[in-house]
């Protein structure tokens, strides 16, 4: 994945510095940065000449914009542009804060390790984003809480003393840009992984039994053992999810192709994402402000 660019062929306008944004409706940009934090990518210092930049992490983008920083004290602006990038599978399924989708297993053997991994893009700052039941009544629970991801678990079906805050990750999480969340469990621990950063965490004991055949300790059940499902409530996630994968197997595109094991509640299902709207995401602090002009600058987008 990268970008080349060259300047305006026989002429003295050619870029010398540039940022790079990305978006995937045309409305809501994100600017790129290399893993060293340098979102400055240099340009050309001739017409003529190609400087390739090869993006250190990848992206997923309908569209990009490049914002001119300098160019050529003697001419004027000018670009040739290529991108390098390769074709994206994506299944969206869109939530209304009320609605769910659920997934039913089958009582199986128990495997070493269960994992969750999905995109999720929110047009509110609160939400839950998945709900999980196993046996004996105990559960998992994410939810995005004033732009967080909070991870809960949790005894019986109502709020228990044996209810447990297990962890927070993220922040900004509500920016209307997508993030990746994936989370795999093992006997005694969990692997949560919130964009690029991994986060081990232990379980508590409390959730956790000896089994007797092998005499270590295992989960009893909150691992998405027979239940994955949205809660019936009003507090659901609002927004989209895509490419929701429980143990390898594509949920949405299963829902969509009408398979029994996964439903839609209420009936049907969004195939795309809903749009974005003029919302603020939430500030880490009351003396931050949001500044945004759409005249402040020239810059060129390109539809990928």
């Amino acid at each position: 994945i990268a970008v080349a660019t060259q300047g305006r062929y026989g002429s003295s306008d050619w870029l010398i510095a540039y940022l790079l944004m990305f978006s995937d409706t045309g409305h809501n940009w994100k600017q790129y940065h290399q893993e060293d934090g340098i979102g400055v990518f240099p340009g050309n210092s001739n017409a003529d000449s190609v400087v390739k930049h090869k993006l250190q992490q990848p992206v997923i983008a309908r569209y990009v914009r490049l914002i001119p920083l300098d160019w050529n004290p003697n001419g004027r602006i000018g670009l040739r542009l290529e991108t390098y990038g390769c074709p994206y599978d994506s299944d969206v399924v869109s939530f209304s804060g009320h609605s769910s989708l659920v997934y039913r297993l089958s009582p199986r053997p128990r495997i070493s390790k269960e994992s969750i991994s999905l995109n999720f893009k929110t047009l509110r700052n609160s939400g839950i984003l998945f709900h999980a039941e196993g046996q004996n009544q105990q559960s998992i629970t994410l939810e995005l809480e004033k732009g967080k991801l909070l991870l809960l678990l949790q005894k019986g079906r109502s709020s228990s003393p044996d209810s447990r805050h297990l962890v927070s990750l993220g922040s900004l999480l509500d920016d209307q840009h997508w993030h990746y969340f994936a989370v795999e469990h093992h006997s005694t621990h969990l692997n949560l992984t919130v964009d690029k950063t991994t986060l081990w965490v232990q379980i508590p004991s409390t959730f956790r039994q000896y089994d007797t055949n092998k005499k270590k300790p295992h989960s009893t059940g909150f691992s998405f053992y027979l239940t994955l499902t949205g809660l019936s409530t009003n507090r659901n996630l609002y927004g989209c999810l895509e490419n929701l994968l429980y143990n390898g197997l594509n949920l949405v595109y299963l829902a969509k192709q009408k398979d029994q094991r996964v439903t839609r509640r209420p009936a049907g299902i969004g195939r795309s994402c809903l749009q974005s709207l003029n919302l603020f995401p939430t500030s880490l602090c009351c003396h931050f402000f949001y500044l945004f002009s759409s005249q402040a600058f020239c810059s060129l987008i390109l539809p990928l």
